[in-house]
């Protein structure tokens, strides 16, 4: 049985050191993970937690709208390949569209860039370097016309 539930960003601490910095000496605590207005969510496998995924609300001058970062999202090793951040991610987007979020956007790691397509992502920047950690891509999703898109469904 899995759950996923908001979390407090020191939750999301320990898979952050595990995947996403491991053997490097950046931080595991995020620019953002303290504002009252950021969203931790985590996926749990039984009574472990296995997925992680914050949001932070983040403004680019070039996307329009009220705006949101996914920052830190990682799922342990030993349960990828199960779908959790697909279910992870539709939830954060379903959280903030109820909030009236526009836009999410990621500076997304290569291994991550097909994830991000099939989930409805666009790419939106040239490759850049992240010291210590490597190649991203900037990446965003546009959540209101995903909105506009079904409402003008049900209307026909």
């Amino acid at each position: 049985m899995i759950r996923i539930i908001k979390l407090k960003a020191e939750d999301t601490y320990s898979i952050r050191k595990e995947v996403l910095r491991k053997n490097m000496t950046l931080s595991h605590e995020m620019m953002g993970d303290h504002d009252s207005d950021a969203l931790h969510l985590g996926i749990y496998e039984r009574d472990k937690l296995v997925c992680i995924g914050s949001f932070m609300k983040a403004a680019r001058t070039d996307l329009s709208g009220r705006q949101y970062q996914l920052r830190g999202m990682a799922t342990l090793d030993s349960s990828q390949g199960k779908g959790y951040g697909k279910l992870l991610l539709q939830e954060a987007e379903a959280i903030l569209k109820n909030k009236d979020v526009n836009i999410i956007w990621c500076n997304a790691r290569l291994v991550a860039i097909d994830f991000y397509k099939k989930m409805g992502y666009q790419v939106m920047s040239d490759v850049f370097e992240a010291p210590q950690i490597g190649p991203h891509y900037v990446m965003y999703k546009n959540l209101k016309q995903i909105r506009e898109e079904k409402t003008k469904a049900s209307l026909k």
